[in-house]
């Protein structure tokens, strides 16, 4: 999130963050985004008017984009139906593998590592209603090493996800913007 930010103030993406959108107002997430100064919509996913209230503050927030970082959450069908192939996501893995529910943070490179694969790194891709399953917009990758815990071979990939996420941002926007 911190990187979209960032690249979006220093013009390498051609947008700007409206809004963050987090469980917790005191999440590390809510608070860097304030430093950022960017506005934060605290937002309970298990409250009974969740679908209706998030669709609410993206429209009044006027949202064209939405990047899910570190959001644990499936969106509700009427967030994805109204922003159609505008929703990203980022995946600490090499999609098709190692994807869908449960595999999130130490998770994925504990199965990478487990599987023997030499290669990992990340995926930008396109949500769809099911898990990790949208098209991909752009991948990243790193090796595994022979000696890598889950916890290095985090920091890697989270060097590379802080590269690809505003790369492919920037490139869908481009590509969306139409003839100038």
């Amino acid at each position: 999130m911190a990187a979209l930010i960032e690249a979006c103030h220093a013009r390498k993406v051609p947008a700007e963050i409206v809004l963050v959108v987090s469980p917790k107002a005191d999440s590390p997430a809510a608070i860097r985004a304030e430093e950022l100064g960017v506005a934060v919509s605290v937002l309970s996913a298990k409250s009974e008017t969740y679908s209706d209230d998030l669709a609410q503050v993206l429209a009044q927030s006027e949202v064209e984009w939405i990047c899910l970082a570190g959001y644990m959450t499936k969106l509700p069908g009427n967030v994805l139906a109204s922003y159609p192939a505008r929703v990203l996501n980022i995946h600490p893995a090499l999609l098709p593998k190692f994807g869908g529910k449960g595999m999130y943070g130490h998770h994925v490179h504990e199965a990478v590592i487990h599987a023997g694969e030499t290669e990992s790194g990340c995926t930008v891709h396109i949500v769809t209603e099911e898990y990790d399953e949208g098209p991909i917009v752009l991948q990243l990758r790193c090796p595994v090493l022979p000696e890598d815990s889950p916890e290095t071979l985090a920091e890697r990939v989270l060097k590379l996800e802080h590269e690809a996420y505003p790369r492919a941002l920037n490139g869908v926007i481009e590509s969306n913007a139409g003839p100038a």
